[in-house]
């Protein structure tokens, strides 16, 4: 029998690990430095070292002040984002602050310039709780392999593989699918798939959880057709 499903409130021990993720697949990052805000998803990358390199515009209001003062202080705010349509789209919410230096000249002409942070303190917020992230611990983390291709994947299963998602549901304890409406793929990493199962009065997260952690993106199809061949020996139940 699979794990029983369970909430998806990551532990302390997991917490540098599911911020460097969210780091990887980032669409919403911002950049704050004292009177500048900057949006900088896509533009940005973590090095081995743990640092948060950005590249800049050319041209902007950051790029000027730091013409004028080669270190300042920032705060970069990381928001984990739902691929998939549901109401409540915000998996996460992290926050790291430090000390903001140039890695190139701001005024060098047309190359865009590169600031880097070196990590002070960082928080992680998952449902409702703050955990602290030691800046040492973010530093060896790793990302999650399936962080840089999880949207494509849960899009994919939602869009085209439905009748997945409903096999999946064999696997859910019969009383946590009463009054449900809907259920759509939420969340996918290396220890298992998540559910959303939306009713009326408000949402549940499950975990259906894999049988051995993911060491590769490769893994992924072994694992999910172990869960359908196990959902195959459980009574069917129609969600909805």
């Amino acid at each position: 029998m699979s794990k029983p499903p369970t909430s998806t409130t990551d532990s302390t021990d997991h917490a540098a690990e599911r911020l460097r993720s969210m780091l990887v697949a980032a669409d919403s990052l911002t950049l704050r430095v004292p009177g500048i805000k900057a949006y900088v998803a896509g533009r940005h990358v973590v090095t081995s070292d743990g640092r948060l390199r950005v590249e800049l515009p050319t041209r902007s209001h950051l790029t000027d002040h730091l013409a004028q003062q080669r270190e300042t202080v920032a705060m970069v705010e990381v928001t984990d984002l739902a691929p998939t349509p549901v109401r409540d789209r915000v998996r996460g919410r992290g926050t790291l602050t430090g000390w903001l230096t140039t890695g190139t000249d701001p005024t060098g002409g047309d190359q865009e310039p590169v600031v880097a942070l070196d990590l002070v303190t960082a928080e992680l917020t998952v449902d409702g709780r703050t955990t602290a992230v030691d800046p040492e611990a973010f530093a060896t983390a790793r990302p999650d392999p399936l962080a840089a291709a999880e949207a494509d994947l849960l899009c994919h299963l939602d869009h085209h593989h439905p009748q997945t998602v409903e096999r999946l549901c064999r696997l859910i304890p019969a009383r946590h699918l009463q009054g449900v409406r809907q259920v759509r793929p939420v969340r996918l990493d290396r220890h298992g798939v998540v559910l959303r199962l939306e009713l009326t009065g408000g949402d549940r997260n499950v975990r259906l959880s894999f049988r051995t952690p993911l060491l590769h993106p490769d893994h992924l199809g072994h694992e999910i057709e172990a869960l359908l061949r196990e959902a195959h020996g459980c009574r069917s139940r129609r969600v909805g």
